[in-house]
């Protein structure tokens, strides 16, 4: 069983994931291409920090950072061994009904541009391609999805 939950970016096993999801935005992307947060941005008021673990191992991460008007996904990763299990699609679940919960209107996110599996996963989840947003501008290596959340009644 699948079980996301608030968590702690620098629980070990959560910072190791972290740590491997930069290290290969590092190896595919120019440093200037890169907008993941640091640890210590991801413990900030505004960001929500979620882990999905099976059992006891944390295999799956994955944040939601509160905008004006939006929020914002950021460091989802799921280890490689975990992949195609369902666990990104729990995560997203969780971001979106936490997303939700805050009352926020859209979601947004920004990834890269050779991540081909990524966008599948958020075209399935109902994202669709949009021009940059907040700081971001366009570029060769960046890609921007977004998708409206329905106000709940």
């Amino acid at each position: 069983m699948i079980v996301v939950e608030a968590g702690d970016p620098f629980h070990p096993q959560a910072k190791a994931l972290l740590e491997a999801s930069h290290a290969l935005m590092g190896e595919l992307f120019p440093a200037e291409a890169n907008h993941y947060l640091s640890l210590d941005a991801l413990t900030a008021d505004d960001v929500h920090f979620f882990t999905a673990r099976r059992g006891d191992t944390i295999v799956g991460v994955g944040a939601l950072a509160v905008k004006n008007g939006y929020g914002e996904l950021k460091s989802m990763f799921v280890e490689e061994a975990s992949r195609g299990q369902g666990i990104v699609d729990a995560i997203l679940r969780q971001l979106e009904d936490h997303a939700r919960g805050l009352d926020l209107p859209m979601l947004r996110l920004e990834t890269g541009s050779l991540l081909h599996a990524a966008h599948k996963v958020y075209a399935r989840h109902g994202f669709t391609k949009c021009s940059p947003f907040g700081d971001y501008e366009a570029g060769e290596f960046s890609v921007f999805m977004e998708k409206p959340l329905e106000v709940q009644g």
